[in-house]
C-alpha cells in the first residue's frame, strides 16, 4: 500500500496565517475528527513536507495547479474549467465525449430514441456505485439507479440550489425513472445536439441521501461516482483526491481504471508562478498560454524552446473558443450601423501576423466563419483576410455614404485582451478609423456588452456542448440579451428561418449544409470580427503518458499514468 506520507512531500505550499506547524496540525484535527488515522496522517504529511524533495512513489500522484479559484465541487455549479476539471474526476453522466468529441456510453450502457415523440431511454449498467460516505451507512455505499439520474436531473430547476446550469433543463419536458434499469427523458420539441449535452458536467448523477445530508457544504463533501473520490479541501490552499476502489470503467486491456492513486491540486493565484512550480518539477503539466512565460517556454513559431525539449511535451488541439469583437448593432452610431464600415474593420488587420507575433502561434486565424475548427462547417466557407486597400476603398465609401470624414470607434476589452486590441487600433488607423481603446475589469466589461453600453466589445465563446448550433445561437433574434447570448442584437429573418429548420434535423451532414449557409450570412452582415479560434495547449511533463487533449480542453485524468 502506498504510504500517505508521501503524498505531498515537494509541494511548496503553506496556510497562511497557521503560526507552526504543531498548530496547522491542531486546528486540520480540530475540523477532521471524523478522519480515519491514515487521513490524519497525510494531513501531517502535507504541512511537514513541503519543502522537501519529491519521493520514490510520486509517479502515483498527479499534481496540477488551479490559479483561479474553485468555487463549488458540485456538479450542479460546474460552469467554468476551474469547477468543471476536479468535478470531472468525480463524476458520472449517462454518456462521455472523447477526445475526438464523439458520444461513448458512461453509466448508461445502450440507449435509442424515438424521433416521433423526441423521447430517450437510458439503460443503465448494473455496476456503478456512489462513492463510500456516511450517509449510507457506516463505510458504506449503494448502486445507482434512473431514479437517482431522474433525482438529479429536477434538482437542477430547484429554485432552492440556484444552479447556473438550470438551463440545460429547457429543453427537457420529462426525466423519469422508467424502471429499476431505464432512464426515460422526453424533450419538448426537437434539439439534434441534446446528446452531446449530455456530456456536460451538469448532468451528472448525484446521491440524494448526501445531497439532503450535507445541505448547502455538499459543495465542499462531494459523493459521486466518479474514479477519484474526495479526501481534503483547504480552500484556496490544497484539494485532495484519492483513487476510487470502486470505479466500474476499465482499459483495453481489461485493467482497473484509474492508474493513478492520488491527485493533488495546489492554488498558486498566478500564472508566472504557476509555470515556476511547473518548471521546477512540482506540478506534471501548465494548460494555456500566458504571457507572461510564452516567450520563455515557445519560439515565435510556436516550438519548444531548446532548454525543455528533453523534459517537456507540448500537446495541442483546436480549442471550441471563437474570439471576437462585437458590435452593438442597436447602437446610435453610423460607425457601428454601417455594414460598409464594418466590413472595412474585418479587412483591416492582418489575422496571421497577429497570431503569429502576439500569441507565438497558438491559435488559428478566423478568417473563415464564426464556427471555430472541430466543429462541422468550420472550413465551408471564406471570411475576411487581410485587404488593406479594399479596407482603405470601404472606409472611403462609409465617408460618402455618411458624411462622417473621420470615422471613429471605441473598443471595449480588459487587460488580458489590451495586446491584441492595441495591435488592431495601429492598424485600422492606417486604413483611416481612428480607435479609442477603453480598458476594465472582466466583472465590468461582461456587464456592460449585457447592457449594450458598449459600441464594440472583445468577447470570446467557448462552447458549451460540441455542435455548430451553440455558436449560430448567438445571432438567432430570439437571443437578444437578456433572453439569450445575442449580444449584437443582431437580427436577420433568413438566419433565423435557418436556425429553426436545422432544430429540426437529426442528420449531421443535412444540418452542415444549413449551419454553412447562416455562417455565410454572419460574414456579409459582419455584426462580428472574428479574431482567432483558439487553440488548447497543454505542456506537460514527459514522465507523464494518457494525458489526452480534446476541444473543449476537459481535463480527464482516469487514463494517466506516471513512469517511476
Amino acid at each position: 500500500m502506498l504510504q500517505i506520507n508521501e503524498y505531498d512531500c515537494g509541494v511548496q505550499k503553506k496556510i497562511k496565517g497557521l503560526k507552526s506547524k504543531k498548530t496547522s496540525i491542531f486546528l486540520l484535527l480540530a475540523s477532521s475528527y471524523s478522519f480515519r488515522l491514515y487521513t490524519f496522517l497525510l494531513l501531517i504529511s502535507f504541512y511537514s513536507c513541503s519543502n522537501s524533495s519529491h519521493t520514490a512513489n510520486d509517479y502515483l500522484v498527479f499534481r496540477y495547479n488551479e490559479h483561479s479559484n474553485i468555487s463549488s465541487l458540485d456538479p450542479a455549479f460546474a460552469r467554468n474549467p476551474q469547477n468543471i476539471w476536479p468535478t470531472n474526476q468525480l463524476f458520472n453522466g449517462l454518456v462521455q465525449l472523447d477526445d475526438s468529441l464523439n458520444i461513448q456510453p458512461d453509466i448508461a450502457k445502450s440507449w435509442e430514441m424515438v424521433d416521433s415523440t423526441c423521447t430517450f431511454y437510458f439503460t443503465l449498467r448494473k455496476d456503478v456505485y456512489f462513492h463510500k460516505n456516511k450517509v449510507f451507512g457506516k463505510d458504506s455505499t449503494r448502486l445507482v439507479t434512473p431514479s437517482d439520474f431522474e433525482y438529479s436531473f429536477h434538482r437542477l430547476i430547484d429554485p432552492q440550489v440556484a444552479s447556473p446550469g438550470s438551463w440545460v433543463m429547457n429543453y427537457v419536458d420529462l426525466a423519469v425513472a422508467e424502471n429499476d434499469s431505464v432512464f426515460k427523458i422526453m424533450l419538448k420539441e426537437p434539439f439534434p445536439a441534446f446528446l452531446g449535452m449530455l456530456g456536460m458536467r451538469y448532468f451528472s448523477v448525484v446521491p440524494k441521501e448526501a445531497v439532503e445530508f450535507y445541505g448547502n457544504e455538499f459543495r465542499r463533501n462531494p459523493v459521486g461516482t466518479g474514479p477519484f473520490q474526495f479526501k481534503l479541501w483547504e480552500e484556496n490552499v490544497k484539494l485532495v483526491f484519492r483513487k476510487n476502489p470502486m470505479y466500474f470503467e476499465k482499459d483495453e486491456s481489461g485493467n482497473q481504471l484509474p492508474y493513478l492513486e492520488a491527485v493533488a491540486i495546489t492554488f498558486l493565484p498566478d500564472k508566472q508562478s504557476e509555470f515556476l512550480q511547473f518548471a521546477q518539477g512540482n506540478i506534471d503539466f501548465v494548460s494555456g498560454l500566458d504571457n507572461s512565460y510564452k516567450d520563455e517556454i515557445l519560439t515565435t513559431t510556436g516550438k519548444l524552446q531548446p532548454k525543455y525539449e528533453a523534459t517537456v511535451n507540448l500537446v495541442t488541439s483546436p480549442f471550441l473558443n471563437t474570439e471576437y469583437l462585437g458590435f452593438y448593432l442597436d447602437s446610435n452610431l453610423s460607425e457601428i450601423q454601417s455594414k460598409t464600415l464594418r466590413k472595412a474593420i474585418n479587412y483591416g488587420f492582418d489575422r496571421k501576423k497577429m497570431i503569429t507575433y502576439l500569441r507565438n502561434g497558438m491559435g488559428i486565424p478566423a478568417e473563415h466563419g464564426f464556427i471555430p475548427k472541430g466543429l462541422p462547417g468550420f472550413d465551408e466557407i471564406e471570411g475576411y483576410t487581410y485587404q488593406p486597400e479594399l479596407a482603405k476603398q470601404l472606409v472611403e465609401q462609409y465617408q460618402q455614404e455618411t458624411g462622417n470624414a473621420n470615422p471613429e470607434i471605441v473598443i471595449g476589452t480588459n487587460s488580458q485582451y489590451l495586446d491584441i486590441c492595441e495591435y488592431i487600433q495601429r492598424e485600422l488607423e492606417k486604413i483611416g478609423i481612428r480607435v479609442t481603446i477603453d480598458v476594465m475589469p472582466p466583472s465590468t466589461l461582461r456587464q456592460m456588452k449585457s447592457s449594450g453600453e458598449l459600441d464594440i466589445f472583445r468577447a470570446s465563446w467557448v462552447a458549451d456542448y460540441p455542435d455548430a448550433e451553440n455558436y449560430l445561437s448567438l445571432f438567432y433574434s430570439p437571443n437578444f440579451v437578456p433572453h439569450g447570448p445575442n449580444y449584437m442584437h443582431y437580427k436577420n429573418a433568413v438566419f433565423d428561418s435557418l436556425y429553426q429548420k436545422a432544430l429540426t434535423m437529426n442528420a449531421i451532414e443535412e444540418r452542415k449544409l444549413l449551419y454553412t449557409k447562416m455562417d455565410s450570412l454572419i460574414i456579409e452582415d459582419a455584426p462580428v470580427v472574428p479574431l482567432f479560434y483558439d487553440k488548447a495547449i497543454r505542456f506537460v511533463h514527459k514522465n507523464v503518458s494518457g494525458l489526452g487533449i480534446n476541444p473543449q480542453n476537459f481535463l480527464f485524468l482516469k487514463r494517466v499514468r506516471k513512469a517511476q
